[in-house]
This record gives structure tokens, sequence and C-alpha cells, in this order.
């Protein structure tokens, strides 16, 4: 039986955690892709409000969240943790696994935590309408729910494949008034662009990014909101870890090893970043371990090098693990996480050997979904596979050693819209993907991007 963790509403987190701030070495800057010099806010300007920015560059430890963003908060935070017992007991594990359950937003996964600051600093700021991009959908959901709350108009560019697998992820924006498009589409020149190459392309991030950026720069009440990858978005999402803390303090309890899966940097973030400040802080040595899909794997087998945040071109050049802008993931199930590159902190801390990286196959994902579902009750989304899969294997690792580790996963989202991938699962018709290394270095090729030349 599950032990639930709760907190009152009276223990949101106050404030943010600014990672940067206790980092050995800080990111490196981002560069105007056509000069290859670090960038100012000016460049920043068209795209998002002043208050965001400030955000991005800051290198407070501590960033206070405003009390109307904690409001709408409180819809769904403090989440639930709980201590997987059920799970332990099908594994036969020593190992004491706890997981922070995220499904319980609005959206039904932990992006809402940057969806609706986001749409608090633009309206602030007065803006109309904002644009984004979206993958399998929990994004796009999270911020038409975000805008819905502050009045501003949303439009959303939808990975091709995504759009076609998953139309209820589009009806659930659709109902919170949001516009939504496949993308590459016809609407932008970007999209128009990549049609006229591949009139069957599938999409990807990369392409859907370059078209929502397209729009934003196209008219001053229009910002562009991105859902990973950037620093205040990461920001944002320590809530998750920050509320981990007090539950685990709740349970006598302390991790030592952290896991989630890993798309852009949100989620990973999100949880690991406020255990990783008692590594850097206090000398611990908390195992943070980020799981990403064997078909686009950035962290494990991507160069650390300046790229494109799109695939176009229209975004700064980030110092980030990539696998190259122009890359086009295959249309695995786990849509969140099929993003070429890896955020700038995210980066820089895997670079300086501060965090980890796995990777694990699609099949292998959705098995350990299942064996989830089946002990815990909850039906994971098939991005937060990808962390149960590198809990059972490192439950198996301590079972081998003979150690009790405890661990904590970030279950990012339920999979109530995913029950397509599921019957593909269940009825053997599921593709199995892994991008081969001429793939990788096909796409690496066409980079004319800056190295990085301290890494």
């Amino acid at each position: 039986m599950q032990k639930k963790i709760t907190l009152t509403e009276a223990e949101i987190p106050e404030s943010w955690y600014n990672i940067v701030a206790d980092m050995p070495n800080k990111p490196l800057p981002p560069l105007h892709p056509g000069t290859h010099e670090p960038i100012g806010p000016e460049m920043l300007m068209p795209l998002f409000p002043m208050e965001l920015i400030k955000q991005e560059v800051t290198s407070d430890k501590w960033v206070g969240i405003p009390d109307e963003v904690r409001e709408i908060y409180k819809i769904w935070r403090p989440t639930p943790m709980f201590r997987a017992t059920g799970f332990e007991k099908l594994l036969g594990t020593s190992a004491k696994i706890y997981y922070k359950y995220e499904g319980v937003s609005p959206a039904g996964s932990h992006k809402p935590n940057t969806a609706v600051p986001q749409a608090y600093y633009n309206k602030q700021e007065g803006v109309k309408r904002i644009t984004t991009e979206t993958g399998a959908g929990q994004w796009g959901s999270a911020l038409s729910f975000a805008c819905q709350m502050f009045g501003i108009e949303c439009d959303v560019y939808m990975v091709k494949a995504s759009y076609e697998g998953k139309p209820y992820r589009k009806i659930m924006m659709n109902t919170w008034g949001a516009n939504v498009y496949p993308s590459p589409s016809e609407r932008t020149q970007a999209g128009r662009s990549i049609l006229a190459k591949d009139p069957n392309s599938p999409g990807s991030l990369g392409i859907a990014i370059s078209e929502a950026v397209e729009l934003a720069m196209q008219a001053d009440d229009t910002k562009y909101a991105l859902g990973s990858v950037l620093n205040h978005v990461l920001m944002h999402q320590t809530v998750i870890g920050l509320e981990a803390i007090k539950q685990l303090e709740k349970a006598g309890d302390f991790p030592d090893i952290v896991v989630a899966p890993f798309g852009g940097g949100s989620n990973f973030a999100g949880i690991a970043f406020p255990f990783l400040r008692y590594n850097l802080e206090e000398g611990k040595s908390i195992r943070c371990i980020a799981a990403e899909p064997a078909s686009c794997p950035k962290l494990t087998r991507g160069v650390f090098r300046y790229d494109l945040g799109d695939t176009v071109g229209m975004t700064p050049l980030l110092p980030m693990y990539t696998l190259g802008h122009n890359f086009i993931p295959a249309p695995i199930h786990a849509g969140g996480l099929r993003y070429h590159g890896a955020g700038a902190i995210v980066s820089q801390l895997l670079n300086d050997g501060l965090i980890e990286a796995q990777s694990f196959k699609q099949l292998e994902c959705f098995d350990a979904g299942i064996k989830f579902a089946q002990s815990e009750g909850i039906i994971p989304a098939p991005e937060a596979t990808h962390a149960i899969a590198t809990v059972i294997k490192e439950a198996q690792r301590a079972k081998e050693e003979g150690t009790s580790p405890t661990i904590l996963f970030n279950l990012c989202g339920h999979g109530h819209f995913d029950m397509g991938a599921y019957e593909q699962y269940l009825s053997g018709k599921l593709v199995e993907h892994e991008v081969t290394q001429d793939e990788i270095l096909a796409s690496l090729a066409e980079l004319d991007t800056p190295l990085i030349t301290n890494s």
C-alpha cells in the first residue's frame, strides 16, 4: 500500500531556487546567431517580458514567487509524495523508493509550475497573445490553462506527429481557449520552408519553436513562451524539489539518488536542483540522474557546443549538449523528450561531472510503466516511464551490490491521454527506436556553430 506524504498550502515555497548562484562554473553566455558575440537583454525583449529576462540572467540564489502565482499554485500544490511500497515489493528490492506526483495539476503534468508565472509576467507587461510550441501536448496544455487564468490569447504549434497521434491533448488546449496548429504549418515562413523540403515531415520541437518565435516577433502585443531549456523555466520548476525536501523531512528520510525524465531540462531541474544544492553547499554526494530516450540521446551521445535552440535559426546560440538543431527524432510516444538539445545549466552541470545521464529504449520504458501501474495504481505518462526504468535499473544495481539506497523520482504526469501508446505496447505493435551513430554524426556534421573551448 502507498504511504502518502502531504504538505499544507502554507508550505508551498515562497521563493524559487536559482542553482546558478551555487554552480562552480557558471553557464556560458548565449551568443548572437549572426555575429557569435554575447547577446544582451535587448535581443530577448521582442520575445519575453522584462521580468523573465531578469530572471534568465540573475545570479540571485532565491527569487520570490508572486502572491498571485502562489494563489493559482494552490489549485494543485503542494503535490503529494508517495513511498512506493507496492513497487518496492514487486521489484524485490531493499531500496526505499519515493515519488513526487505532479500529475494532479489541471494539465496533468509539472508544466503549469512555469506556465503560470510566465503568463503572469506577460500579463503584467500588457501582452495580449502568447505563442509557443508543444511536443506531446503537456506544455501546450499548461500554457493554455495559464493564459486562460490571466485572460491572454494563446497560439500553440504542436509537433505534427503528436497533433495527429494525441488528439485529446489538442482538445484540452481548445477547451481552455487556445488555437492549436500542426507543425510544420503553412502559417509561417519557417513552416513553409520545412514543408517545401519534406511535405510529409513529422515535425520536431525545433521546427515548432521556429514557427512560434517567428510569429511572436511580428507583433508588438505578442510574446513567446518556452516550456523548458531556459534558465527561468528551470528555476520555476524548483517548487517540486523544494516541496520534496520538506516531505522527506516529514518521512524522516533523505535521498541517495534523485531521478527524472529529460527532454530539455525542466522536469529534471525541478526535482534535482534543490537536492544538488546539498552537494554544492555541504559536500553531500546525492546522485542526480537524467533519464532520456535512446532515440534522442543528447546527454549520453551528443556533443557540448553552441547550437541553435530551433531548427530554422531564429533563436540565440546556446551552450548545450546537442544532437544538432536539424536533428529530427523518431516519433516515439514520449513526445515531451524529443528535443535536440539540453538547457545551458544542465549541460554545464553534466560537463562538470556534477550530474549523470542514462538513456533507455521505448519498449523497456513501457514495460517499466506497466510494472509501476500494476503495483502503484497510477498510469504514468510515456515521459515519466523513463524515470521509472532508471529506478528499476538502480534498484537492481543495489540488489547486486547489497546496498539499500533511498531513491526519489519525479512522476511528472499521468498517461490518461496516452492509452493509444499503451494499447500498441500491450498488443505488441509498438516499434522500437534507437538512433544510430551514423545518424548522429550526419546531423552534427551540419553544424557550423562555435565550439566550446573550455569543455
